[in-house]
């Protein structure tokens, strides 16, 4: 598979992804996972088709068995390609948390992102770092999140908490640390403001893809990535202790934390259901709405956004100023700094972020001189209107607005009038001068309305707009000499579990990890369930057996997942999951 920089190229869906979205992907960097990390992944993966053939949705459970994804050691980033491009997806593995408007965006070109930092051992029941998804919603989701109108604020509000995260994830943490981190989390919330469209649809997100729940308030299974990667949650979450509410559009009004559990949940009746509400929200957004809400949307974000004309021009920049008339309709609109115009989402040559360096502004709406709408006129209505290449001409706008000057060009796509370029160009609105000739060329955008304001830029990587990536890394747990004694341990039992040889050396090899891992339980249940498996060696096994037992006592956490160590080993031993377990590639 053709890769460069760890970006499989070879994948339709991630050859169609654009640059300004592939800077989050990074190389897996596959050989940094140790014996450790694959041991960590085949007991969740192991314990998954255990709870999930009971407690997930069908389809998820058959689309798990589908994709042959290796139940026994990390998949390579190009074997998922492989595996998603049968359905016309593909995967890029990232650093963690990305910013949500990324991810979602992501989903919009059919492709998954993929953390590829593996959750530490002591954190297997519950991943603080979200991983894994899901299809067509997933797509729609994508598209709409593509457009929502984000805030600065919501930008800090992610740093804070992928810093927490992070934290959350690293061996002895500083609780000092963690205590503050999760103190400028929870100040940032609540010092948000208003929810912009973008922290909106992240909850929508949060609570369908993430953590949604599907079927009837009394008996729903999960089909959230964020439920199905984290068997704790797999489980504790379908405890009446956890409140099941009917899913709505009213789930935006909940905020949720991605460091811990979540207190209550959403059921939708179905997928369709999902699309339902995901059209009821994106109805009432600023890329559907547009006109002066949508534009306003568009000054407060004060990021970059665009503002598209009923001619399907496209302005995009950092919004400072709309005008407007008595009737609260759009008259006029204003950007400050980098500006580019744009048809189709492609920019117009000769009209990139270096020619419009200091803004762009025009008015927007009918003349006076006609009751169409000016950029459906043909040639031969601009011509009796006196608008002619090379002659002087007047506009007055049923705004009051008035634009005169030499009209240099006149500019269609689509058999749609986008724009009337004028030199020695005065532009007024009654006393105010809203161009000047001695500031050059006048670009006039023509349109009787604004369709629709979204974020970000219509060609984003024309505009050169790289989104904020985040500079800090998720936690590589060092190998010091100990710790890569512990990885050597683990290596060696998965050689013989494999190989099935070797077994006299087990109980040699568990003595080295009580005299120098006793805090480990992990590698000891491995050990115990080849003892298990293959009748060998009682009375070890039956040590082990007492040790796992003693370390339950130690927390709910160890004693939950040994618990499910033992029934997994009990499980093992059945027909279907041995069918099951067959059809996995190892």
């Amino acid at each position: 598979m053709k890769a460069q920089g760890g970006i499989s190229y070879s994948n339709a869906a991630v050859a169609a992804t654009p640059k300004h979205l592939l800077q989050f992907a990074v190389d897996q960097r596959y050989e940094d996972y140790t014996s450790v990390d694959h041991a960590v992944w085949r007991f969740i993966m192991r314990q998954n088709i255990f709870f999930l053939k009971e407690y997930a949705h069908k389809v998820y459970f058959k689309g798990l068995l589908n994709t042959g994804i290796s139940f026994e050691r990390i998949p390579r980033i190009e074997e998922m390609n492989d595996i998603l491009a049968k359905i016309g997806w593909g995967a890029v593995a990232v650093d963690g948390f990305i910013p949500p408007a990324a991810f979602m965006e992501f989903q919009a070109y059919k492709v998954l992102v993929i953390a590829c930092d593996m959750r530490q051992i002591h954190h297997i029941e519950y991943t603080p770092a979200p991983d894994i998804e899901y299809s067509k919603y997933l797509q729609r989701f994508g598209e709409v999140g593509a457009k929502a109108m984000s805030s600065k604020k919501d930008f800090e509000l992610y740093q804070a908490i992928r810093h927490l995260s992070i934290l959350k994830e690293r061996p002895n943490a500083d609780p000092k640390e963690v205590e503050e981190a999760t103190k400028l989390v929870e100040h940032r919330q609540k010092t948000l403001g208003e929810p912009s469209e973008m922290a909106l649809l992240s909850r929508l997100h949060w609570w369908t893809v993430e953590y949604g729940l599907i079927g009837t308030l009394e008996n729903p299974k999960i089909y959230g990535a964020g439920l199905l990667s984290s068997i704790g949650e797999s489980v504790s979450c379908l405890e009446p202790a956890v409140k099941k509410i009917p899913y709505s559009i009213d789930a935006q009004n909940y905020a949720f934390d991605i460091t811990t559990k979540q207190p209550q949940l959403f059921v939708c009746h179905d997928f369709q259901h999902l699309k339902e509400v995901l059209e009821e929200f994106a109805s009432k957004m600023a890329y559907q709405i547009g006109g002066l809400e949508g534009i306003n949307k568009a000054i407060e974000c004060n990021n970059v956004a665009t503002c598209e004309y009923s001619s399907g021009l496209q302005v995009s920049g950092i919004f400072t100023e709309v005008m407007t008339d008595e009737n609260d309709s759009p008259i006029y609109l204003r950007t400050t700094g980098k500006t580019a115009l744009a048809f189709g989402s492609k920019e117009l040559e000769g009209h990139g972020i270096d020619y419009h360096s200091e803004g762009f502004g025009s008015p927007v709406g009918k003349w006076k001189q006609t009751s169409a709408s000016p950029e459906l006129l043909t040639n031969d209505e601009l011509l009796a209107l006196g608008i002619v290449e090379g002659n002087k001409a007047k506009l007055e706008f049923v705004s009051g607005i008035v634009v005169s000057g030499k009209v240099e060009k006149i500019l269609r796509r689509d058999g749609k009038l986008l724009l009337v370029t004028f030199s020695n160009c005065t532009a007024k609105y009654g006393d105010r001068i809203l161009f000047d000739p001695g500031w050059g060329t006048y670009d006039m955008a023509v349109g009787e309305g604004i369709n629709s304001v979204f974020n970000g830029a219509a060609d984003k990587d024309a505009y050169n707009q790289v989104a904020l990536a985040p500079k800090e890394r998720t936690i590589k747990v060092p190998s010091d000499a100990k710790r890569q004694r512990l990885e050597n341990l683990y290596a060696q039992v998965r050689k013989i579990r494999e190989s099935k040889t070797g077994y006299e050396r087990l109980g040699e090899m568990w003595e080295t990890q009580q005299a120098e891992h006793s805090e480990d339980w992990l590698l000891s249940m491995e050990i115990f369930e080849i003892l298990d498996s293959t009748d060998q060696q009682p009375e070890l096994k039956s040590r082990i057996e007492k040790f796992l037992n003693e370390k339950k006592t130690k927390s709910k956490d160890l004693s939950t997942l040994i618990s499910w160590g033992f029934r997994l080993v009990d499980y093992h031993k059945k027909p279907e999951y041995q069918a099951t377990l067959h059809a996995s590639p190892k």
